[in-house]
């Protein structure tokens, strides 16, 4: 793409020359990538962060590690098959370069379909949840958007650690799923509709007063206010999204009083902050979460590269079941 806008009228394929990588960079012959929401947010030139034009969309996926451009860890890569995540060249390509540190070997117990999708959705639930907020059985953890496939990882999470869920949903039709996923407390609250004050009462009603130790929200705008609303005494809230551009609005009073805090959290930061071997421990963890059925990715629709664009509305459809794919090659 060479400019910003929605993806019909920007995303082409086109044929390009093979990337030769840098120093310290890879080159990967993909075979797998998801349509993430970031993914839309940033062809609209909307995400946090802009990338230069041209670029190639897709932020994770994974492939084979063909060539290095020098480096021990490059080489240690050669003919692996690695998770990518990616924010140089894209992964939506046949051929992708990345930094030899941003790719990492996933066991052969993934399917193609599971290690394309390990990232942006498995690893960020389990570092939420455990590295940041580290949640101890029986606590509460208050999260919108649960009906998405990051929310429902987080309630089989709950299920498997012993922490307890209260999951917001925007679909009456989504509360006897949920519940029957494992969800402790599924609540359909329509915040165009009801108050925060509603949200802080049905809150109070399940937790027996005081409010929740942990939040987590992908969303934002006035629901993103109104679950800060159902923090209790020390309670930590971490945005780690923005479907809702409205910001949030609240007193500084209600995190004073309450000692309360909201952060922001984004998955490649974190992940640079960490050391190789703490990221291979991680990948390990979580590779055995998924091949045990708590972290996997539902799968919906597979797209050819050629179809980019049906791809990416196909993600947008409201109501789909699934990841939407991108696959490029046989492993």
């Amino acid at each position: 793409m060479t400019g910003f806008g929605e993806p019909a009228e920007v995303l082409r394929v086109e044929e390009l020359e093979t990337p030769v990588p840098e120093p310290g960079q890879v080159r990967v012959r993909m075979l797998a990538s998801p349509v993430n929401p970031s993914d839309v947010m940033t062809i609209r030139g909307t995400y946090g962060r802009r990338p230069s034009l041209p670029f190639t969309p897709g932020y994770e996926g994974v492939g084979v590690v063909e060539e290095s451009g020098g480096g021990l860890l490059g080489a240690l890569r050669r003919n692996k098959r690695v998770v990518v995540l990616n924010s140089i060249t894209g992964n939506w390509a046949e051929q992708a370069v990345a930094p030899a540190r941003q790719v990492v070997p996933v066991p052969d117990s993934l399917s193609v379909q599971q290690a394309a999708t390990f990232f942006i959705n498995p690893v960020t639930a389990y570092v939420m949840v455990q590295r940041v907020l580290q949640i101890p059985p029986g606590g509460w953890l208050l999260q919108t958007a649960a009906g998405s496939q990051l929310g429902r990882m987080v309630i089989r999470l709950g299920r498997r650690l012993g922490f307890k869920t209260i999951n917001i949903v925007r679909r009456d039709e989504q509360i006897e799923e949920l519940v029957q996923l494992g969800g402790d407390h599924v609540l359909s609250f329509r915040v165009d509709e009801q108050s925060g004050e509603e949200l802080l009462q049905l809150v109070d009603d399940i937790t027996g007063g005081g409010g929740v130790s942990s939040a987590i929200d992908p969303v934002g705008g006035p629901l993103g206010s109104a679950v800060l609303g159902c923090l209790g005494r020390r309670g930590r809230m971490l945005c780690y999204g923005t479907l809702d551009e409205r910001p949030l609005e609240f007193s500084p009073r209600e995190l004073m009083t309450r000692e309360a805090s909201v952060e922001g959290f984004w998955l490649g930061p974190w992940l640079a902050s960490q050391g190789l071997l703490a990221k291979l421990r991680l990948i390990k963890t979580v590779a055995g979460l998924v091949t045990a059925g708590v972290l996997d990715s539902e799968i919906g629709e597979t797209f050819s590269l050629e179809r980019v664009v049906d791809a990416v509305t196909a993600s947008e459809t409201p109501g789909r079941d699934g990841k939407v794919l991108l696959e490029m090659g046989a492993s």
